[in-house]
């Protein structure tokens, strides 16, 4: 029996996908059993060609960078991922070399960060490539990390560097140098930080995704806080230090990290330093409304044209 185009191109592209639950796309539905003991966390993120990615990226960048930003919200929770839905949307006449591209993609990602495809949809739009996925992980009971739940007193930190994703876009964009390539891989291919051990040490915590003042302020207002954190040690890589203080708003406000943003008491500082990558502290909650005041070298108050990234 010849299949019909989407099922074929399933067969072709994704099936090879496909884990344990999945029923081998075969089925309207999956089925997951997670480990005993743990709770399911869920999380889905968007993304649009033409907004979250250039429509010329290389397809398996598309991929890999689709699930790299939702398991960074499943790291924000401190959850392990299982498997993950999809659902895939593209102009008609898409060629068949671009799901194989992105679908190539998603197989070197799911060996690296041991997950599989448990399912999903595929249909035509007259508008540009979407893509959605929506992933799901797990976390023992009492150990998931909340937005909320910081006190006065907590230390702001941050994994790894901050601005690299939202110099890589000017970059992609012609604005900025970028001789070694370095900002322009960290805006295509996010590094989620999956795996470290943040619960029970992070009071509160997120990922950065939409610019690191924007989600500050989020947590802020969950909290019920006021934050405060110094420019000078918000970290940079050597690629965002050599493109100068000019871009210190856009790498504050730009988004695309996907680092860690984490409430922790002074107390826990000595185990969150042992997770076994880069943590740096910026600032402190205080008590106070829920705003985020960012400090200059002298100790001035600085402000920027916007805090983030807006969707609407």
């Amino acid at each position: 029996m010849i299949l019909p185009p989407e099922f074929s191109l399933i067969a072709r592209h994704f099936r090879p996908l496909a884990g344990p639950g999945a029923l081998d796309l075969r089925d309207d539905a999956a089925l997951l059993t997670p480990p005993p003991g743990k709770q399911l966390v869920l999380t889905v993120d968007a993304m649009v060609a033409g907004v979250h990615f250039f429509p010329d990226d290389p397809p398996d960048l598309v991929g890999q960078k689709l699930l790299r930003v939702n398991l960074s919200d499943l790291a924000a929770k401190g959850a392990t991922p299982l498997g993950y839905l999809m659902t895939v949307s593209t102009p008609r006449g898409t060629a068949d070399s671009w799901f194989a591209g992105f679908a190539a993609g998603l197989a070197r990602d799911q060996k690296t960060y041991g997950c599989t495809l448990l399912g999903g949809d595929t249909t035509s739009t007259s508008g540009p490539i979407s893509l959605s996925l929506t992933i799901i992980g797990h976390v023992t009971p009492g150990l998931s990390v909340h937005r909320f739940g910081a006190s006065a007193g907590d230390g702001i930190w941050v994994t790894g560097t901050i601005g690299d994703g939202a110099l890589g876009l000017q970059v992609a964009l012609g604005k900025l140098q970028d001789p070694s390539g370095f900002l322009l891989d960290r805006y295509r291919l996010p590094q989620p930080r999956v795996g470290l051990p943040i619960g029970g040490i992070a009071s509160a915590g997120m990922d950065v995704s939409d610019g690191l003042v924007q989600d500050l302020g989020h947590m802020c207002r969950a909290s019920g806080l006021r934050a405060e954190i110094d420019s000078a040690a918000v970290p940079a890589s050597d690629a965002a230090q050599a493109a100068g203080p000019a871009w210190l708003g856009t790498r504050l406000t730009g988004g695309d990290d996907y680092e860690l943003l984490l409430a922790v008491p002074p107390a826990k500082e000595p185990e969150l330093k042992a997770v076994g990558i880069a943590v740096t502290r910026i600032g402190s909650f205080h008590s106070g409304p829920p705003e985020v005041m960012v400090r200059g070298p002298g100790g001035e108050t600085l402000a920027f044209d916007k805090d983030g990234w807006s969707h609407f």
